[in-house]
């Protein structure tokens, strides 16, 4: 039996890279622990399995060193004040994906003739706060009465990505790699990123988050294209972070969702927390997590009862039974957005994309699984 010789060290490299205990590869494969001592080697089809075990390509198992994989947009998330160590596998591939969708729709927006979108990088980290919100707030469309209006905080959620959305950013909420259920992102370890372009300006929303949490990072990664600067983003409603850029992002999507001077109007200092919550959660629709966050601003929360109270929330949300799966197309639609898969479509079933372009990018198979798809926008019926 022909063994393959793979360096021990790229073993490693793999196995810490996919956050995984030697002892977890070891039950799967009864040598392992002989392979990455230098002691055994596998066969190339226990190197193929592997790979797929470790989500790396094959070939990375036969390099004479271990590649230097970073992130290619700025990395602004810390833990305390410390930068975030090796982004993992799930993380380097959503990224990467999300860039590709990104040079399809910008090669698109050129050929049909689209403006470009001003409001990228329109403003800088020293615009006010409240005045570069409601310069965002505007140009959305959203106007506080009517979010009153909306029956739930949830339905906000989706107005927000719809204006966005009609304004001209691929808007992309997803909690797996692609459409690989086994490959769930962790929420954890990122909440969101940003894709600044003046023709396809991008936002990813790791959809494995709470829905409570997820609004704030829509409103955080749109102050990230207003400022004109992509980056993978600290962006929880709890969150203190020391970059600027972060910081100006975080103050401003607060803004944006709670206004401060309507808070402070709104606000009664002898009513209790819990009755603050529920009269305010439907006046601005927005979670708990994000009105906590206001009153701890405003100086109505002391920082360590919002803590307590920030804690209370989410482990509450967290232990609430998960949605069951939809339909698959809706989903898909969620996942890459309803701007790219429109387009997408359109452009496929006018012959100005290949097929197997639009399944790479889409993460499907078939003509009729992309048909089905396309019907979602009336591109066929």
């Amino acid at each position: 039996m022909i063994r393959a010789p793979v360096n021990p060290e790229l073993l490693r490299w793999a196995r810490e890279r996919a956050g995984l205990e030697r002892e977890v590869l070891a039950s799967k494969f009864p040598k392992y622990e002989a392979w990455e001592n230098g002691t055994a080697q596998p066969t190339l089809k226990q190197v193929e399995q592997l790979a797929r075990a470790t989500q790396a390509a094959v070939g990375y198992f036969f390099l004479s060193e271990p590649p230097d994989e970073r992130l290619p947009i700025p990395d602004l998330r810390t833990v305390g004040s410390v930068p975030v160590g090796r982004p993992s596998p799930n993380l380097l591939s959503t990224v990467y994906l999300c860039q590709q969708r990104q040079e399809w729709y910008r090669a698109f927006a050129l050929d049909e003739g689209e403006e470009r979108r001003p409001y990228v990088g329109s403003e800088t980290i020293q615009s006010d706060v409240e005045q570069a919100a409601l310069r965002i707030r505007n140009a959305l469309g959203l106007d506080l009465a009517e979010q009153a209006a909306l029956p739930t905080w949830t339905e906000a959620l989706r107005q927000i990505i719809d204006a966005a959305d009609a304004l001209g950013v691929l808007v992309m909420v997803n909690g797996v790699v692609g459409n690989n259920t086994y490959r769930k992102l962790d929420p954890d370890e990122f909440r969101g990123f940003a894709l600044a372009d003046d023709l396809a300006p991008l936002i990813f929303v790791n959809a494995a988050d709470t829905k409570a949490a997820q609004m704030f990072t829509v409103a955080h990664e749109l102050a990230h294209l207003w400022l004109g600067r992509s980056a993978l983003s600290d962006s929880a409603p709890n969150s203190v972070p020391l970059h600027v850029v972060e910081a100006w992002c975080n103050r401003v999507a607060a803004e944006l969702l709670v206004p401060r001077a309507v808070l402070r109007d709104e606000f009664r200092a002898e009513e209790e927390l819990s009755t603050v919550l529920a009269r305010l959660t439907p006046r601005f629709k927005v979670s708990n997590l994000v009105l906590l966050r206001r009153l701890h601003d405003l100086g109505a929360l002391g920082s360590t009862e919002f803590i307590a109270a920030y804690r209370a929330e989410r482990t509450r949300l967290l232990a609430l039974p998960a949605n069951p799966g939809g339909n698959f197309f809706p989903t898909l639609r969620s996942r890459v957005g309803r701007r790219f898969g429109h387009a997408l479509t359109v452009s496929t079933f006018a012959g100005r994309t290949s097929f197997s372009e639009s399944f790479r990018l889409l993460g499907i198979r078939n003509p009729a699984a992309l048909r089905n798809f396309a019907t979602e926008f009336g591109v066929v019926t």
